[in-house]
């Protein structure tokens, strides 16, 4: 139970007996758009009082089982920890892809199996952990072992300072409809997994994160991949990972930085990535670091480019296998430039 563990180890106060929670000042109507859910309260219960835009729920400390699904007509709610510290507050549950609904109906499937689901466009999240605790050893029956932490659809959201916490597929950064062009930035973000942990056709913005790849007990390598995008042809942009870091739990180039997703209900799709001014460790294999995941969409015919990164996993010793961006053409690869008229990055949440 190594997810379950590693979460108890971090929570810290979320470990102390809880105080009593106790109910807030009486206020007048129009400004009461605060919640507070604590240990003992359900968060998807506060989400579901929520009956227009700008709310916001806070979390206290404690760990919280159980899923949340924020609907698209809850826009611009912010979801926070009541501390800084992102560990305080954990919003945890264990589905898979391949888990049986209670009802019978079926499995949960991939996005289904999400801990954390939002359709909610100017969603801001922050200083929370969000985490999918299946795991593989536990379930050897179950084939379908994606497992996702967080699901995210809807334009213009932000997460800030949240670790977001699985191993296959721990963050679905999707869009709302195939010809959407949905945005997401994320800042200061901890985001760990092992086989394309950070995927899907969103134009999303990582600025400042941490990627971990997790030790994985098989004898195979690659053992897993930081990256699957799955961009439409027609967005101009797709991931964007820059001012980061990428380090590894496991032995020295045993994991790719990406391989190309081309879903099988969009064969069109060209996924896009760039990672810049990076520090890559020694985790990634610096010769070969990206692979295909079907032989008929090679990487070499996708977007992935590479600007001005360092560390050991960086170094380029075969150029073809690391195709970089000119110093001119780095200029269309920002945060403004993805994100166009949205800035978060000019603000703290």
């Amino acid at each position: 139970m190594r997810r379950r563990t590693l979460l108890a180890g971090l929570t810290g106060t979320a470990l102390l007996p809880a105080a009593p929670a106790l109910a807030a000042p009486a206020a007048p109507a129009h400004s009461r758009r605060v919640l507070h859910v604590r240990p003992g309260d359900s968060v998807q219960a506060a989400v579901d009082t929520v009956d227009g835009p700008g709310w916001t729920i806070v979390v206290h400390p404690g760990t919280y089982r159980g899923v949340v699904n924020i609907p698209a007509d809850k826009e611009e709610l912010t979801l926070r920890g009541a501390s800084r510290d992102p560990r305080a507050a954990v919003i945890v549950h264990d589905n898979a892809n391949g888990t049986p609904k209670p009802d019978g109906s079926g499995t949960y499937g991939t996005a289904g199996s999400a801990t954390f689901t939002s359709a909610a466009p100017g969603l801001t999240v922050h200083d929370l952990t969000l985490a999918n605790d299946w795991l593989r050893a536990d379930h050897p029956d179950i084939t379908g072992t994606q497992a996702v932490a967080a699901y995210v659809t809807g334009d213009r959201s932000h997460f800030e300072n949240v670790r977001l916490l699985a191993h296959q597929d721990t963050l679905f950064a999707d869009t709302t409809a195939l010809d959407a062009f949905d945005r997401q930035y994320y800042r200061g973000c901890y985001i760990e997994g092992d086989v394309d942990f950070v995927f899907g056709r969103a134009r999303a913005v990582f600025d400042a994160c941490r990627f971990h790849t997790l030790q994985r007990d098989v004898t195979f390598t690659p053992k897993g991949m930081v990256f699957a995008p799955s961009t439409a042809r027609a967005n101009p942009y797709g991931f964007l990972a820059l001012r980061g870091r990428i380090t590894s739990g496991a032995e020295d180039a045993a994991y790719k930085i990406a391989r190309p997703w081309v879903p099988s209900y969009e064969t069109t799709a060209w996924p896009s990535l760039v990672v810049r001014d990076t520090w890559i460790g020694p985790g990634i294999d610096a010769v070969a670091p990206y692979t295909n995941m079907r032989d008929a969409y090679p990487w070499q015919t996708m977007r992935f480019r590479e600007h001005a990164n360092s560390g050991p996993g960086a170094q380029i010793t075969v150029p073809d296998n690391r195709p970089q961006l000119t110093a001119e053409e780095a200029v269309a690869h920002t945060p403004r430039t993805y994100l166009g008229d949205w800035r978060p990055y000019e603000r703290r949440p």
